[in-house]
């Protein structure tokens, strides 16, 4: 019998060491979701910081609308999206470990370089730089999430790490408003760039790069592609481009309504800087934060045998925020005005998780950091991009007749366009969805 002991001892003591490594590795993985989410953190505090800010720097700067447009959105956009697709295909075949904490130390450095601009063309250079940095940072972190948790387990992770940029908002808008109040608009770039030097050197040495589609079945293919075949893989499904195009629409009204919601509250509201900082950091960072862990957890919950659902729960989330939209620019009551708001961030920012987990599941997974390229290509081009310009344009064109009210009632009208149209693409992709699914 003592052999018998013996070996029952040897299975137990198997047992026990193969789930501690389990446990370590469930703690890893999920500190480097950490690790992720701070990076994106980093990305949208020094991204929304020209927001929080950009009434002082109008001022300074004899700037319009227009101007502030581009600098917040367009010509940022521009070069955040379109070097995001070579980055991207570099992070598919190299370290993206390695491309993450670049891109990190590159976009802080130039976010404390903003500060040093004395005219237009030196910010907007120094926007431009803060874009092609932060150009590295979404779609190699994408894959490398997406390789660290199983597909049952990736929707959540997504919207977890997405959650980054409603904290991101949090801290730059109540960081921002504070400095500027007290320091200047100057100084609040150099303190608010700075520390992401330092996270960028934590992150190179404390977080590995995973095996691509070490979370997928053995069956998964992780060899190289061109970038003609992953295009035509893409767009050949009909669910992709379809649910880019309604994203975008609804980043049109996100970045639409959060870039000149500052601009709003202080010209419309007559609330100070400070003021402002507070109130729009603690809403978007509580609401946002909320909304974009509710859309995975939701989606992963009752999404598990029926995917249309992704993109159900996303068109519904997207069409509810119209009346709270509304809602928030005509009602007289601040306190009432501001709930509005944060409902509006709450139902907009739980499309981000969900679609992403659609994206990555159409492709193989050596095709993942670019699916998220081409997906933060559109959105971003679209809504970053032509969102706040487009509501600045609208505004000055309606100042003559409208003084500052032009900008409440521009940013009305791109919001009930914009997400009436996102709506119907959303719920046209889940139709091509679900007979795709039925085709397997």
């Amino acid at each position: 019998m003592a052999p018998y002991r013996h070996l029952r001892l040897c299975e137990k003591f198997y047992i026990f060491t193969f789930m501690q490594i389990q446990e370590v590795s469930t703690r890893y993985r999920n500190y480097v979701l950490g690790m992720l989410t701070g990076v994106y953190v980093f990305n949208f505090i020094d991204r929304q910081l020209v927001i929080i800010l950009q009434e002082s720097i109008k001022k300074e700067l004899h700037l319009s609308d227009t101007q502030l447009g581009l600098l917040s959105g367009f010509t940022f956009a521009l070069f955040y999206v379109t070097l995001g697709i070579p980055i991207a295909r570099l992070a598919d075949k190299t370290n993206r470990r390695n491309i993450v904490a670049v891109s990190l130390g590159l976009w802080s450095i130039m976010t404390a370089c903003s500060g040093l601009a004395k005219n237009f063309i030196q910010l907007l250079l120094a926007r431009i730089g803060v874009g092609v940095g932060e150009a590295g940072g979404s779609p190699p972190a994408h894959a490398m999430i997406s390789d660290y948790f199983p597909p049952e387990k990736r929707s959540t992770a997504l919207s977890i790490y997405s959650m980054g940029l409603y904290f991101g908002v949090l801290i730059g808008f109540m960081t921002g408003g504070y400095l500027n109040q007290h320091m200047g608009w100057r100084t609040a770039f150099f303190i608010v760039g700075l520390p992401g030097l330092i996270f960028s050197v934590l992150f190179y040495a404390t977080v590995k790069e995973p095996r691509k589609g070490a979370s997928d079945s053995a069956t998964q293919s992780t060899e190289s592609h061109s970038l003609g075949r992953v295009l035509k893989l893409l767009f050949a499904t009909k669910t992709f481009p379809l649910l880019a195009v309604g994203a975008a629409l609804n980043v049109f009204c996100i970045y639409g309504l959060i870039n000149w919601s500052p601009s709003f509250l202080i010209r419309v509201r007559g609330m100070k800087v400070s003021e402002v900082g507070t109130v729009l950091g603690l809403i978007s960072g509580i609401a946002g934060g909320a909304g974009s862990f509710a859309g995975g957890y939701l989606t992963d919950r009752f999404g598990k045998k029926n995917k249309s659902l992704y993109l159900k729960i996303s068109a519904y989330s997207v069409f509810v925020v119209i009346p709270f939209a509304i809602g928030a620019l005509f009602l007289k009551n601040d306190f009432l005005s501001l709930t509005c708001l944060g409902f509006c961030i709450l139902f907009q920012s739980m499309y981000l998780g969900p679609s992403i987990a659609v994206a990555h599941s159409l492709v193989p997974a050596s095709m993942r950091a670019f699916t998220s390229s081409v997906f933060f290509l559109v959105i971003n081009l679209v809504g970053l991009g032509f969102g706040p310009l487009v509501i600045g344009m609208i505004s000055d064109a309606l100042k003559p007749s409208m003084g500052e009210e032009s900008l409440k009632w521009a940013m009305s009208i791109i919001t009930v366009i914009s997400l009436v149209s996102a709506t119907i693409f959303y719920v046209t992709a889940k139709k091509y969805l679900i007979e795709m699914m039925q085709k397997i």
